[in-house]
């Protein structure tokens, strides 16, 4: 009996296709500026808005900043004229960048001795040396690199700053100033209130009824008082309380209220991460075996760490800017050092003082936007695949 069933040819492919162009309207700085810039009627008035607005700030900007402005010059009278020479009716000229220039290395050091200089710019280079790798992810050995960065370089950098051993003179904490010491207070901070907030947290969260009313009288105390508060309390209570002939630096004690403002708010970030943590992943750690420290440090933190990112890089962020309060109790940090120097006579114009805060936000801006960009691309990183 003949089969009638019809049958199909059917072909299969012996290679992939081609990988093709995305299409033209869809990649690009048009589709970017289609995608983010004219989505729609109202994004686009916006923007148009915005460019206008540019348009008529950043000629004057640019003139006033760079075109303009004196590079060059020892004393106020060049700050007074204009680089085409000739006064102004009101005054005023571009920028007076020849006094930044001037003031320089007094911005950086403080008062720190001349002819020691050599050692704070060596601390820099170490600094730079053991930080540079811990936070790039690729580097291998970040145990011992941590180690390196965040005990054995403090530790170094204070006899390097201080002297007093290996034949070094000893240079006061009260010489100090400048970025030298915006620098300093705000990577101690970093460096202790990280492990201080997670500590914290998880005592906020323990059900030890003592160690969790201590940890929380701590936060809310701190965080019900600004930092200038603290800083006064470190600088002019604490010694109240220390017995007689005992003193503490006033450098330290800026160090520890700075410090302790920051662990504060550091134990409420993480703190919020643990919360969003889901309960089966304590129930998992629990059911393996685990033991409380170890869940902690294997299963928990990690992921809650990981959520909060954006969060600890804002404290540190807030703490890097304000450490410039540290001028209230008559420690020059680079705000403070540079206001000082609107003093001088030397260099007083009507350009100079603004010249001079431009330069310290510019600063203060660069190390945040650092940071900022740094928190990114960690959290890219860690991204497991979780669209955000």
């Amino acid at each position: 009996m003949a089969d009638n069933t019809n049958t199909s040819l059917q072909f299969v492919r012996r290679e992939l296709v081609a990988a093709q162009k995305p299409p033209s309207q869809e990649i690009g700085l048009l589709a970017w500026a289609r995608k983010n810039l004219f989505g729609s009627i109202f994004d686009s008035v916006l923007t148009i808005l915005a460019l206008l607005t540019l348009l008529w700030i950043l000629p004057g900007l640019i003139d006033w900043l760079f075109i303009d402005a004196i590079w060059r010059g020892t004393d106020r009278t060049f700050c007074a004229t204009v680089a085409q020479g000739g006064i102004q009716p009101d005054g005023w000229s571009g920028a007076c960048w020849a006094f930044v220039a001037d003031k320089f290395q007094l911005y950086m050091f403080g008062s720190y001795p001349v002819d020691e200089r050599w050692r704070p710019m060596l601390v820099f280079v170490i600094f730079a040396a053991t930080l540079a790798p811990l936070l790039m992810p690729r580097v291998p050995y970040k145990v011992p690199n941590a180690i390196a960065a965040l005990v054995v370089m403090p530790v170094i950098s204070f006899f390097l700053l201080h002297g007093g051993v290996f034949g070094l003179s000893v240079v006061e904490t009260s010489l100090w100033g400048g970025l030298l010491v915006t620098l300093i207070i705000s990577y101690v901070g970093i460096v202790v209130s990280l492990p201080v907030g997670i500590l914290l947290a998880l005592g906020r969260r323990s059900e030890m009824g003592i160690i969790r009313m201590l940890c929380v009288a701590f936060i809310e105390l701190i965080r019900g008082v600004p930092l200038i508060t603290v800083l006064f309390l470190a600088s002019f209570m604490l010694p109240l309380f220390l017995p007689p002939g005992t003193s503490i630096d006033k450098f330290l004690r800026a160090v520890i209220g700075v410090s302790m403002f920051a662990s504060a708010y550091m134990a409420e970030v993480i703190r919020g991460g643990l919360q969003a943590i889901p309960k089966g992943q304590f129930e998992g750690a629990d059911s393996l075996g685990l033991s409380y420290w170890q869940k902690m440090g294997l299963i928990v933190m990690p992921q809650a760490i990981k959520l909060v990112i954006p969060g600890i890089v804002n404290t540190f962020i807030g703490m890097f800017k304000d450490t410039s309060l540290v001028s209230i109790i008559s420690m020059y940090d680079l705000l403070g050092i540079v206001r000082s120097s609107f003093a001088d006579a030397n260099w007083v114009s009507a350009v100079t003082p603004l010249t001079g805060l431009i330069f310290a936000g510019f600063v203060f801006w660069l190390f945040c936007f650092s940071m900022s960009r740094y928190s990114n691309f960690i959290e890219r990183h860690l991204d497991t695949g979780h669209k955000r």
